[in-house]
């Protein structure tokens, strides 16, 4: 049987349209552009593992209700001893999710990735807006037998103050500071995560 990780990817949110629509006319393109997020998982974990990534909705316009109806809608997918795994803004959406639901599943291990905590970020315009937390988060550690939060020393885009105010309302929480990411971890391998992940699962 394979084990199962639930992969959701980062996006962005505005509070207007002419916010939106700035961001797309002045972000960054590229046509070579591999990363961690992408087959690397695969890669490196092998055949004993599904990796499972939904193209969550508008990820560039997010809106957390939207996301919610299409999260949930995996569940009947989903087997026992999952690893769930989400990076920036889906990060801090698990971390709402699993703070505010008990999840239909036994969760092995849950990886927050340079998530946020209830500030702006990647553009000065954005706020948070539904994805914003809870004041109480400790279902989020009632929700998995492991978690762990991940934030990088370079990441200019999440810094390590919102580690902080994560560590504050979780107190069982594994904190991994990591040196040199490539700023909001845009590096093509992760070694550190599947360290991590085959410890979970004692392969």
């Amino acid at each position: 049987m394979k084990n199962q990780i639930l992969y959701i990817h980062g996006g962005t949110i505005f509070e207007q349209q002419k916010d939106y629509l700035g961001f797309l006319k002045n972000r960054k393109i590229s046509v070579n552009r591999r990363k961690w997020k992408d087959g690397y998982l695969d890669k490196k974990l092998g055949k004993n593992f599904q990796v499972i990534r939904p193209q969550m909705p508008l990820r560039e316009n997010a809106k957390y209700d939207e996301w919610k109806i299409h999260f949930e809608r995996y569940f009947p997918y989903l087997k026992d001893n999952i690893i769930l795994m989400g990076f920036s803004l889906g990060g801090i959406f698990l971390a709402k999710y699993l703070s505010e639901n008990k999840f239909p599943r036994k969760v092995l291990s849950v990886y927050l990735i340079g998530a946020p905590f209830n500030i702006g970020l990647m553009v000065k315009e954005e706020s948070l807006g539904k994805f914003k937390l809870r004041s109480d988060l400790s279902l989020i550690e009632k929700n998995t037998q492991n978690l762990y939060l991940l934030f990088s020393k370079d990441d200019n885009v999440v810094p390590l103050s919102h580690a902080e105010k994560y560590r504050q309302k979780l107190k069982n929480a594994h904190f991994i500071i990591l040196k040199n990411m490539n700023g909001h971890f845009r590096t093509s391998e992760f070694p550190e995560i599947i360290e991590r992940i085959r410890e979970d699962v004692r392969i």
